[in-house]
């Protein structure tokens, strides 16, 4: 059992410790402040002890949202979370009179490509070195784009 809410300032220590478990490169503390500084959306899965399973952080830009972050705790990946945390997504981006949905996402990460694309997005183009890598390197981007 689960419940789509929003999120704020008091889970921003639940969302570190999934960050910091799912990505090589997590954002910081600083990072959440000043996304949820800056009013944009948070919005998560709580299971029944209140504990957040995943997360997600919208931009808005003009008529498109930028999908900024999206993580699922590691211990409940592959359980169908991701699916329905972008189908709430698109949902929320349409009711709200969004054209599109945009993010960027390593070419590493195949999992979340498969994911994304299962969800609606296609991909639209490449950021080369965009994000950081192991020893000093940088790995592309692939952008992708949902449209509402």
């Amino acid at each position: 059992m689960y419940e789509f809410v929003s999120l704020g300032f008091a889970d921003i220590d639940q969302i570190l410790t999934i960050e910091e478990m799912v990505y090589s490169h997590p954002w910081s503390r600083g990072n959440f402040s000043d996304s949820l500084m800056n009013g944009y959306d948070v919005f998560g899965l709580r299971d029944s002890a209140q504990q957040i399973i995943c997360y997600f952080l919208l931009m808005p830009v003009v008529d498109e949202l930028h999908l900024l972050n999206f993580a699922v705790r590691k211990e409940s990946q592959k359980q169908g979370y991701a699916s329905a945390m972008l189908t709430f997504m698109g949902n929320y981006a349409k009711e709200r009179g969004f054209v599109s949905i945009l993010l960027e996402v390593r070419c590493s990460n195949y999992r979340a490509i498969e994911v994304y694309l299962q969800g609606g997005f296609h991909e639209i183009g490449r950021r080369k070195a965009y994000y950081p890598a192991g020893d000093d390197t940088r790995e592309d981007a692939i952008v992708m784009r949902r449209i509402c």
